[in-house]
């Protein structure tokens, strides 16, 4: 249940709720907004008797049950859009933000060029990854710490944020030393003890859905990493496996206004994975941005032919920048349209 405290309830008031809550053997977690102090009651077993008693508590505007199994990530416990603050841009509030660079990180060489070319057509963070979950043990892993090191000379060499991949808890401590967001790739979607790690975590987690994945196991994973103190989560639709083969994945780009109903967290949509073809990348592109995503994430090297991995969906760096080019005029309706929304 939330607890939805009066405008400018004092700080004995609010504690005074957290106390009784405790006793009643749940668990708070408190949202401090603008004006007022939002607080979520979780455990287990019938909360009446605790709605009852805080209804009537000094402070207390009102008491509700959540309905929805996702507590914390819900719209019912948050009605406002979480805006994640990265390296002075803000997803989830008035900006559009594009991620873009290769799947993996695969030399400096290569990685420096991305990354200046990215920046250079709008791109706010660059992607790559260090360690990389691949379907063949006998498929390039990635370069580990040695390409960690590289994503850190390239940002600090253009000034872009760092997103990637984490793939165990083991590792979570050493990728938030040089990474700005931390990536749960689809695999690992409901990998609970690195979901449970990084809400430990101060960095925010990028939450890709899994292949094979609903919208509301999207939404409880969000959940474990929200639930075990990390607010700052961004979800991510990449395409879900369907009977379809004509693309690597189906996009379900309907999931983007669907989450937008749900959670008041950040959705972005990753074409070049949905697709997996770099000609249909710029069509999704510009479809996320019509259908209101936050974001982007895209794949793209310098020479898509030599890849290590992804090479058949990642842009050339000319078609990155010329694509950026033709989003322009939407992504300037985009923010029309959140100027407008957050007016009424």
């Amino acid at each position: 249940m939330i607890i939805s405290m009066r405008q400018h309830a004092t700080k004995q008031e609010i504690d005074y709720v957290c106390e009784r809550i405790r006793e009643f053997g749940y668990k708070v977690h408190s949202i401090e907004g603008e004006e007022r102090v939002v607080i979520g009651v979780i455990g287990v077993g019938d909360v009446t008797a605790c709605l009852e008693s805080l209804e009537a508590t000094p402070g207390v505007e009102r008491a509700m049950r959540i309905s929805a199994p996702y507590k914390f990530v819900s719209k019912e416990f948050k009605q406002e859009s979480t805006r994640i603050r990265v390296n002075g841009s803000e997803i989830g509030g008035d900006e559009f933000v594009v991620m873009a660079g290769p799947c993996s990180v695969e030399n400096e060489k290569q990685i420096l060029e991305t990354a200046e070319a990215v920046a250079a057509a709008g791109a706010k963070v660059l992607r790559g990854g260090a360690f990389k979950p691949r379907t063949s043990p006998y498929d390039f892993q990635g370069l580990a710490l040695e390409g960690l090191k590289l994503l850190a000379k390239a940002r600090e060499a253009t000034g872009l944020a760092i997103v990637t991949e984490v793939m165990s808890e083991g590792d979570a401590d050493l990728v938030a030393e040089y990474a700005d967001i931390m990536q749960v790739g689809a695999r690992n979607m409901q990998n609970f003890a690195l979901l449970k790690a990084l809400g430990k975590c101060r960095r925010p987690v990028l939450l890709k859905r899994g292949m094979s994945s609903t919208i509301k196991e999207l939404l409880m994973s969000a959940e474990y990493i929200t639930a075990h103190g990390n607010p700052n989560v961004i979800l991510c639709e990449r395409g879900i496996r369907t009977f379809e083969t004509a693309t690597r994945n189906t996009c379900d780009i309907a999931a983007v206004p669907v989450l937008r109903e749900l959670t008041h967290l950040p959705v972005i949509l990753d074409p070049s994975h949905a697709t997996g073809k770099r000609s249909l990348v710029p069509a999704l592109c510009r479809a996320a941005v019509a259908i209101g995503a936050d974001g982007l994430i895209v794949e793209v090297h310098p020479r898509p032919e030599k890849a290590m991995s992804d090479g058949a969906q990642s842009l050339r760096n000319e078609q990155f920048a010329t694509m950026m080019q033709d989003l322009e005029p939407y992504i300037r309706l985009w923010k029309e349209s959140r100027v407008a929304a957050a007016a009424v």
